[in-house]
């Protein structure tokens, strides 16, 4: 399994001023979309969220995002290497993602490019 790259995963109150903060830091446009009720910003490395507090709370306990090149092979070496996936593999607007457990307790998100079919 490749790791092509990781996302910072931000809850935010306002995405709207957090929105422009992070275009200029970044030097792109936001790429949003609305995901279970809440909002959400990609800004190059940054990923930020904004909707109901029930929502985000479980969304924090996602450390960061692993951009991988196909997530059915990550779940493979990820079972195989004693994570558990605890969520998808799940279509996106971009993809499709998978939700892991690692053995030392720590969450992460999988995702990748590939639309499916």
């Amino acid at each position: 399994m490749d790791i092509l790259g990781a996302t910072l995963r931000i809850c935010v109150e306002d995405l709207e001023a957090s929105v422009q903060f992070y275009e200029r830091l970044a030097g792109t446009k936001a790429m949003r979309f609305e995901r279970g009720g809440v909002s959400v910003a990609a800004i190059g490395c940054f990923l930020l969220m904004s909707g109901p507090e029930q929502e985000l709370e479980v969304l924090r306990k996602v450390t960061a995002t692993i951009a991988v090149e196909d997530v059915e092979e990550a779940q493979e070496v990820l079972s195989a290497s004693g994570a558990r996936v605890i969520a998808g593999p799940l279509p996106t607007p971009v993809g499709r993602n998978l939700i892991a457990l690692h053995p030392d307790g720590a969450v992460f998100e999988y995702a990748d490019r590939r639309a499916v079919m």
